[in-house]
C-alpha cells in the first residue's frame, strides 16, 4: 500500500477545503476562512480547525516560516479522485469500471462534444488503436 493510500479518506468539509487549496494553491487561514465559511457565518476558528485535523492526517502540509502559516494539499487532486473511484467502483458497482461509465452516461441528458471526444480518445488509447 502506497503512502496517499495510506492516509485516511478527507470528509466532506475537508474536501471542500482541499478543492479550494488546488484551485487557489498555498493559502493561509484566514484566506480559506474567507472564501469557504465566512458567508456562512462559521468562525475564523472552525477553519483553523479543520486545518489543523487535516495537518495531523496528513491531507496537507503547513509553512509555519511566516507568523501566518501557510497550507498547501499534501496530496494532488488526480490522486484523490482516483482513489474515491477505485473505491467506489470496488464498493458500488462490483469492480466494474464498465458499469461505473455506462451508468455515469446514462444518468445525464447528454454529454457534450468535447466529452463524447475525450472519451473516444481514451478508449482508442486503451484498445491501442490511437496514433
Amino acid at each position: 500500500m502506497s503512502k496517499i493510500e495510506q492516509l485516511p479518506k478527507p470528509t466532506e468539509a475537508e474536501l471542500g477545503i482541499l478543492n479550494f487549496l488546488w484551485e487557489h494553491g498555498a493559502s493561509t487561514v484566514r484566506e480559506v476562512h474567507e472564501a469557504l465559511y465566512r458567508e456562512e457565518g462559521a468562525g475564523y476558528t472552525t477553519a483553523l480547525k479543520l486545518l489543523q485535523i487535516m495537518f495531523a492526517k496528513g491531507l496537507v502540509v503547513r509553512d509555519d516560516s511566516e507568523r501566518a502559516h501557510v497550507f498547501r494539499a499534501a496530496v494532488s487532486k488526480e490522486r484523490t479522485q482516483k482513489r474515491f473511484l477505485g473505491d467506489m467502483v470496488q464498493r458500488v458497482f462490483g469492480g466494474s469500471s464498465s458499469q461505473l461509465v455506462l451508468q455515469a452516461l446514462g444518468s445525464r441528458p447528454k454529454a457534450t462534444q468535447e466529452e463524447v471526444d475525450e472519451i473516444r480518445a481514451l478508449l482508442d488509447k486503451l484498445d491501442g488503436t490511437s496514433p
